[in-house]
């Protein structure tokens, strides 16, 4: 299932900014938490299973502690002191602060996981330069970057069979990677000159005005999904202030 199939792209990033803009606002546990079950909550309705969640938002969940251990060690003092060591000390409020930023990087970061996933890089292109009226030259050099990282993946399985059938994959790991490195950014150098010729080659670099195959514009589910997103920070905002738990900017 998913909702958001006919969702312009636009949409999504906009939506991503509603809900999780508000929530920079305040350093506090309980909104973070409630942001959080409410990703999780329609993240299988929006296409994207729990799974497929852990597969492609690694990188937030590995952020998330890294961000929190140095508010822990260098945090807010205050409260009971549970270690203490030159410059470090780790206090109740330190702790307090720690968790609550660990769940402000997974309640930013989960949404744009979430809402990034299955956008066609084209349809989104054409939303940014049409809607959004971003200039042409941008968004067409940048449907261009992303189309190509689409091939990173192919490249590195390619390069991987080439070594093995040379009978070089059993040389040691980090020699292994770091010529597997050095050949992905020597072919990436090679495939950027020969893109950026046959834009050149087409005009792109030259014409200030474009026009595009396709339309793209805003439909009324597209405004319902905007709300909604806006809906679900402030319902985690209400519910913080509710409870008392709201801290603008970490001060109470």
């Amino acid at each position: 299932m998913n909702l958001i199939a006919r969702i312009n792209p636009v949409s999504r990033l906009l939506g991503a900014l509603l809900f999780t803009t508000p929530l920079l606002i305040t350093l506090d546990w309980v909104s973070a938490t409630v942001a959080i079950a409410i990703i999780l909550l329609v993240a299988p309705l929006l296409g994207v299973s729990y799974y497929r969640l852990l597969r492609r938002g690694w990188p937030i969940f590995l952020a998330a502690p890294l961000a929190a251990i140095p508010m822990a060690l260098y945090g807010r003092p205050g409260g009971e002191v549970h270690f203490e060591f030159w410059l470090l000390q780790v206090t109740d409020n330190s702790l307090s602060l720690a968790g609550a930023i660990a769940l402000r990087v997974l309640a930013v970061g989960l949404p744009i996981v979430v809402l990034s996933a299955d956008v066609d890089p084209t349809d989104l292109g054409d939303g940014l330069s049409q809607i959004l009226k971003l200039p042409p030259k941008f968004v067409l050099g940048t449907v261009a970057a992303v189309r190509m990282m689409g091939l990173l993946r192919d490249d590195v399985e390619a390069m991987r069979r080439s070594r093995r059938s040379r009978g070089l994959a059993d040389t040691g790991r980090i020699k292994y990677w770091f010529t597997i490195a050095f050949g992905l950014l020597v072919m990436s150098l090679r495939r950027a000159s020969k893109l950026a010729t046959a834009m050149e080659a087409r005009g792109f670099a030259r014409s200030t005005t474009r026009t595009w195959a396709r339309e793209s514009r805003l439909f009324p589910r597209d405004w319902i999904f905007m709300f909604l997103c806006a809906a679900g920070a402030a319902i985690a905002l209400g519910v913080a202030i509710y409870t008392g738990s709201f801290q603008f900017l970490g001060t109470i």
